[in-house]
């Protein structure tokens, strides 16, 4: 069975085109399951390309999963049309009394800021700690999880002075982890970012685990030992365009850009370019669904049952 989207979002029509297999909510009404409920916080600016990326990763799965977008606040958004967002997002104050089988919180343009000089700062905090009593498993990717590795257990993060940017090779440290299962022992991620964390200072805390990482890129995928937090460096959820794209844009808007590391052929722009990394990144997403959610979220999904499967906090 397909992730199911509302009938009129955009996304429904470019990935039934793909022949990736979704369901509109008309069709999944005539089904007698109970179905996973995820939440999507997006972050970022263009929040209709996200939501493909990230449900193009989702549609890999015999579950049914209904799908609520959520939003920070209720500020106009530059790159998305108004009405996009009033017709299929909710702010987070309408579903803080909600539970979720998983919540996905997308990564945002902020790297360069302190946490605290994030104008929602105090309000992702929120989230972060409703989280923790209201959803089963939280994937957090790139500024997201860096931000929660923060609030959570205090890790600190620090920024490159260039910024990493391209697709890299990764090794997997724990094939046998449910998470991993099915990886190869070596397999590309891209990243765009400048922020990371030492190795050091995940391996200071017992409750996590690192379960990938990079020779080049660093740490990539570590989780919580209760597996209720998964987080990500990387995205793998990334179109084939998406480096390219973010690299004109900043040579359109005159800042120093470098190319991506290991992307377009003989390093130049005008260059083929290849997804060689989503073969993971479906897999990824599909573990994390059956086994850090799946498996394990409650069929009675209250606040009551989510604490009875995470007794304790997930920090450590």
């Amino acid at each position: 069975m397909p992730i199911k989207i509302p009938n009129e979002l955009p996304a429904l029509t470019i990935l039934d085109n793909e022949n990736i297999f979704v369901m509109s909510e008309h069709r999944a009404a005539n089904q007698e399951i109970r179905p996973m409920k995820v939440a999507i916080l997006n972050l970022m600016p263009n929040k209709i390309a996200t939501e493909v990326q990230i449900l193009r990763m989702l549609a890999n799965t015999p579950l049914q999963i209904n799908v609520d977008f959520i939003r920070i606040h209720a500020n106009e958004s530059k790159n998305t049309p108004q009405a996009h967002l009033d017709n299929f997002y909710r702010l987070f104050d309408d579903v803080k009394d909600k539970q979720y089988d998983g919540l996905i919180i997308t990564g945002a343009p902020l790297a360069l800021l302190d946490y605290q000089q994030v104008t929602f700062w105090d309000k992702i905090c929120q989230v972060f700690d409703w989280a923790e009593k209201n959803v089963t498993s939280t994937m957090f990717s790139c500024w997201a999880a860096h931000a929660a590795l923060y609030h959570h257990y205090g890790l600190k993060r620090h920024l490159r002075e260039r910024k990493l940017f391209g697709v890299y090779r990764h090794r997997c440290l724990k094939p046998k982890e449910q998470l991993t299962r099915g990886f190869d022992e070596s397999f590309n991620v891209p990243h765009s970012r400048y922020g990371y964390i030492d190795k050091a200072d995940y391996q200071s805390l017992d409750n996590l685990e690192i379960l990938a990482e990079s020779d080049d890129a660093g740490v990539y995928l570590v989780v919580s030992k209760n597996k209720q937090q998964v987080y990500l460096t990387g995205h793998p959820e990334y179109d084939e365009s998406t480096l390219s794209d973010e690299y004109f844009r900043d040579l359109d808007a005159g800042g120093k850009v470098s190319l991506p590391d290991n992307y377009f052929a003989d390093d130049d722009s005008t260059g083929e370019t290849a997804n060689t990394w989503r073969s993971h990144g479906s897999l990824l997403f599909s573990n994390w669904l059956n086994y850090y959610v799946y498996q394990i979220t409650p069929y009675q999904l209250d606040a009551d049952h989510i604490k009875a499967i995470h007794p304790g906090k997930s920090r450590g």
